[in-house]
């Protein structure tokens, strides 16, 4: 059973960076005041930037474990949503402002993306299959 606790420590360190890049994310960007005065386009690339470091990150992770269905999944879920809010910034960048219920669609798919929720619930429901 050495294996199951390399599969479980790989999970949990992908864990452990997720939760801090997304704890990074928040604590010098989206809770600071000062982000409304960044220009809107550095905004997007943060933000892009940081959904990717997460995906590169899960990627890496799941991609090692012996249950291939969630590395799967974390792909076709990431790259669904990310060229959904690519094809919102890029219309943002191109033909203007979006309307505000659409950003705040982006914006919900950013967080889903960047939170350790998606992660953990994979995590959770391959430990329930298992026994």
């Amino acid at each position: 059973m050495i294996l199951y606790k390399t599969d479980r420590y790989r999970w949990l360190a992908g864990l452990i960076i997720i939760v801090v890049l997304y704890s990074l994310y928040y604590v010098y960007f989206a809770d600071r005041q000062y982000t409304y005065f960044i220009p809107r386009k550095i905004r997007h690339i943060i933000k892009f930037v940081t959904t990717i470091a997460v995906y590169i990150t899960g990627t890496y992770h799941l991609g090692k474990l012996r249950d291939k269905w969630m590395g799967q999944l974390w792909h076709i879920i990431h790259i669904s949503l990310l060229f959904s809010i690519t094809a919102i910034g890029l219309y943002d960048w191109t033909f203007g402002m979006v309307r505000y219920s659409i950003k705040e669609i982006a914006a919900s798919m950013q967080e889903f993306l960047i939170s350790p929720v998606l992660y953990v619930a994979m995590g959770i429901i391959n430990n329930k299959l298992k026994h």
